[in-house]
């Protein structure tokens, strides 16, 4: 991978799981980490950080409120003392598992609100702080190509929003030559699956697969770290799927 010393990266949803990964990854090639977290405790993210090296900074922010979140890109600068020079939008979830009859207008504008708006939110804030040449990485989900489980209507389409928007950005930022693509992950072993999947679902699910298990925190990041690098310098507007082969787009 590319030598990332230097790099201010900024993870918005960086506490745990594959936030947590990615945030480690990108520590690994030399960034500087800045990570915010919310409902989850950072603590071993930030030794994973530690131990990589790099002196994370990490501040607690609440996705649903606009302005703590265009507030936390400009205090990662200001605090790093650098420009911005790679965005991960890890932010997002499920809520619940809810159909069609059991949705209201709130849940409805809560998924979006927490899958979408937070990431416009964090994105157009550090815009104006990043380099030319930067990276924007969009962790959107299989959810959004193929409109999510059971009860994942709302999530679904949130997802797939994040995808449209990312292909907009890229055209959008090409000429500063800052690349905007999107991870799109299937069964991935978190606490997203603990939380919402029943795990006769999750093994079904994996015997599916034709690598037949799920997919790892780590390995997300990886492909995440590509993506972000210069190694990837001609991928733009790509959402990149990462499922073990249940799913191709």
């Amino acid at each position: 991978m590319t030598d990332m010393t230097n790099t201010l990266a900024v993870v918005f949803g960086g506490g745990r799981d594959i936030g947590g990964a990615i945030s480690a990854a990108l520590a690994r090639q030399g960034a500087q980490v800045a990570l915010s977290y919310h409902g989850s405790d950072p603590t071993a993210t930030i030794s994973a950080v530690e131990a990589a090296g790099a002196k994370p900074i990490a501040r607690k922010v609440d996705a649903l409120d606009p302005a703590a979140v265009r507030e936390f890109a400009a205090w990662a600068s200001k605090e790093s003392g650098l420009p911005i020079g790679i965005v991960v939008n890890v932010v997002g979830g499920i809520v619940a598992r809810k159909k069609m009859d059991e949705m209201d207008d709130a849940f409805w504008d809560h998924v979006f609100a927490l899958n979408v708006k937070s990431v416009f939110a964090l994105t157009q804030a550090a815009i104006p702080l990043m380099l030319d040449g930067g990276a924007i990485v969009n962790v959107s989900s299989q959810a959004g190509r193929d409109g999510g489980g059971g009860g994942g209507i709302a999530y679904g389409a949130a997802k797939g929003a994040l995808m449209s928007m990312t292909r907009g950005l890229a055209k959008e930022l090409g000429p500063r030559r800052i690349r905007v693509n999107a991870v799109c992950p299937g069964m991935i072993a978190t606490k997203f699956h603990d939380d919402f999947t029943k795990p006769e679902v999750r093994q079904r699910v994996a015997g599916m697969t034709p690598l037949g298990r799920e997919g790892q925190a780590s390995e997300v990041a990886d492909l995440v770290v590509y993506l972000a690098s210069a190694a990837a310098s001609f991928v733009n507007g790509a959402c990149v799927d990462i499922n073990g082969g249940i799913l191709f787009s």
